[in-house]
């Protein structure tokens, strides 16, 4: 019986053949810390009794969701991070990099075959380059920092194939919301989604990160991608026979399979207030909006800025309209300015901000109020999450939002 991309890689990591269902105990490869859980691991870290962390080494600090502080208690997180830091050596510490997720593989960590772990329910993003990534609470990250394992109890799959070519104004992020639409937001609770297909294997990584940090939204356990050229040259590696090998086999077993066709997809929303509520564009045309937020772990990399810019490109934001635009990471952000991508943004009217979380999580500036609108290219839409429990959220593609920035209304791309 053939196995499927996330119990190989589990397999290997405990040293035996494993099947769904099986509990396990794993070798964590890499932890992600981000500041919201700070201060929460630390004590139970304490509690436990632990006077040293496991590897230092394998542990990345990352502040993201706070900076720049917008509440008093913000600065708490700040400083407990820096004296666990220093009290027990780590090493890898990011303070105004960008958000966590899309450091975690930009900055060279989490690599293809990795198992990984973060205080943050969108670590499914590193699937992205065929890693085994998932969220977990403060609890399990104190037990990690203590020991460097974790138990998991190896999930069932679901094999969604996309094969074709996208039209030009459908991107990845209009994929996973309509897959996100069809598996409802508890379709894949504790199973894994594997990609695969002709359009998947033309995605960039940047585009098989928004599927995979999305995966969560439908209650997976991660979202993975089998490796390929692109993913060795996006990791600085290369691509060896081990990676290569990270694929679904013929024979392995899967709960359930979806098959899309690329060309029968259009643009999407994801409506207020879940996830799952998806409808194409074209029925919402017409409705008035106030903001438009691009960014986030889901859409804040250097192709969503540059399909953005080069719909706004020679064009203004609609008047009375906000469009917030906060890259992914310092990289991005630097990228983006050196290829005249923020230039145009600017000249369009958005307001560019510093790396990080932002709006997403309703921070750093640009809540809404009570019956505003916003449409956004982040990865949830849940009520009060951007200001009142009356702010409509709806998520798009960059194109998508771009298209609205301009019209001040929901527009088709």
């Amino acid at each position: 019986m053939g196995h499927t991309i996330v119990e190989k890689i589990i397999a290997k990591n405990v040293g035996r053949e494993v099947k769904p269902g099986d509990i396990v105990t794993a070798k964590v490869d890499w932890c992600m810390v981000d500041d919201i859980m700070m201060p929460f691991i630390i004590q139970k870290f304490e509690e436990m009794g632990f006077d040293k962390v496991w590897d230092p080494d394998k542990v990345v600090m990352i502040y993201d969701h706070f900076l720049p502080a917008s509440q008093v208690d913000d600065t708490r997180h700040f400083r407990a991070g820096n004296d666990f830091a220093e009290k027990y050596g780590l090493t890898h510490i990011h303070r105004t990099d960008g958000i966590c997720h899309q450091l975690m593989t930009e900055a060279g960590y989490v690599k293809p075959g990795d198992v990984a772990f973060g205080t943050d329910s969108h670590t499914t993003t590193y699937g992205c380059v065929g890693a085994f990534s998932t969220g977990i609470g403060y609890t399990e990250m104190a037990g990690i920092l203590g020991t460097g394992e974790l138990w998991i109890k190896v999930p069932e799959t679901i094999k969604v194939t996309i094969n074709g070519t996208l039209p030009a104004n459908v991107k990845s992020k209009d994929v996973i919301l309509r897959i996100l639409g069809d598996l409802r937001a508890d379709g894949a609770t504790y199973q894994a989604l594997e990609f695969a297909g002709t359009t998947v294997e033309n995605m960039s990584v940047a585009s098989r990160m928004t599927m995979s940090n999305m995966a969560i939204e439908c209650g997976a356990k991660c979202g993975v991608f089998s490796p390929d050229e692109k993913t060795a040259e996006y990791c600085g590696i290369e691509l060896t026979e081990e990676m290569k090998a990270l694929v679904g086999d013929e024979d392995a077993v899967y709960a359930r399979e979806l098959v899309y066709q690329a060309e029968e997809l259009v643009p999407v929303l994801a409506c207020p207030s879940q996830v799952d509520n998806i409808h194409p564009v074209s029925e919402l045309a017409g409705t008035k909006i106030d903001q438009v937020f691009l960014g986030s772990c889901t859409n804040g990399r250097l192709e969503d800025l540059q399909t953005a810019a080069a719909i706004l490109k020679g064009k203004k934001v609609a008047p009375f309209v906000k469009m917030i635009v906060t890259p992914a990471s310092r990289k991005v952000y630097r990228e983006a300015l050196a290829d005249g991508t923020i230039g145009i943004l600017s000249d369009a009217g958005a307001i560019i901000t510093h790396p990080g979380c932002g709006l997403c999580c309703g921070r750093a500036g640009g809540i809404l109020t009570d019956g505003e609108r916003v449409v956004a290219t982040n990865n949830r839409n849940f009520l009060g999450r951007m200001g009142t429990s009356k702010v409509e959220i709806f998520l798009a593609s960059p194109a998508t939002a771009a298209a609205c920035a301009i019209t001040g209304e929901i527009t088709e791309p």
